[in-house]
């Protein structure tokens, strides 16, 4: 059971890295043009598409796990920003539900991870 939760909770974590991080890369929606409305620069999507898929890449690939660390840490960080901003900006509470669901199965895929992909 914790294998299959492991895997599932991961491929959804990483495809949400991949899809997000490439339509950052190519400022497409409907990411980009909320980043802009939030207030945030341009140049910021560039930065953030790269690390999602950085991300993505190392979460997927066996072995490495203290880069893992810093990948789900990072996607942590994406998700309570993406949060964040829609609360200071005063959005409809609805707004936290997809950066909530994703920061909680990142969470779940780090709690479930086989020992072969934690640190020792």
């Amino acid at each position: 059971m914790r294998p299959v939760a492991y895997w599932t909770s991961t491929v959804v974590v990483v495809s949400e890295c991949v899809v997000g991080g490439v339509l950052d890369l190519l400022k497409a929606p409907p990411f980009y043009p909320l980043m802009i409305e939030l207030g945030y620069p341009p140049y910021l999507s560039l930065i953030l598409g790269a690390a999602k898929v950085f991300a993505a890449a190392i979460l997927i690939a066996p072995g490495l796990p203290r880069l893992k660390e810093w990948a789900y840490a990072g996607v942590l960080i994406n998700m309570i920003g993406a949060g964040a901003s829609q609360v200071a900006t005063h959005r409809a509470m609805s707004t936290l539900l997809a950066p909530g669901a994703f920061a909680a199965l990142a969470l779940l895929s780090w709690a479930w991870r086989p020992d072969t992909r934690r640190l020792r």
